[in-house]
């Protein structure tokens, strides 16, 4: 039924995100799918508030990204499972979005904290990449 299965993580938040994550290993193997599992380095936005930062700052971070969500794959994916990591950088809920699409992903499985006052005001990432998916959408819950 899926054969591609896309896995936004929060390095921050591995509580959340490694329930997540095993919903997602256990569901690569009862589809025998493709799992690929993503972290989003949010941009710095206006130029004004990169100009606080050191030069390469941007760069770094996403390096350091890129050696974090190794290890954690590595410490997390068994090897009968097919993962591969990918980091984005962005505004979060629009590059889980674009590389849903540009995988061809048939589900996504992602974490959401129960919703407090303001989310139901701003919306959380997990809600609008619920309602902007073209793919169907499981939230694991804390």
């Amino acid at each position: 039924m899926f054969k591609t299965i896309l896995v936004p993580i929060d390095l921050a938040e591995p509580d959340s995100s490694g329930r997540a994550l095993n919903a997602a290993i256990q569901m690569a193997r009862d589809y025998d799918a493709t799992m690929h599992v993503v972290t989003v380095v949010p941009d710095m936005g206006m130029s004004i508030v990169g100009g606080y930062f050191p030069e390469g700052f941007e760069q770094k971070a996403l390096d350091e990204t890129k050696a974090r969500l190794k290890a954690y794959l590595e410490d997390l994916v068994p090897g009968d499972v097919m993962a591969k990591g990918h980091v984005m950088h962005g505004g979060i809920y629009e590059q889980i979005l674009q590389i849903a699409d540009q995988l061809s992903a048939d589900l996504i499985v992602m974490a959401s904290h129960r919703p407090a006052m303001r989310d139901y005001l701003l919306g959380p990432n997990a809600a609008r990449v619920v309602r902007h998916a073209k793919q169907s959408v499981l939230v694991v819950r804390e």
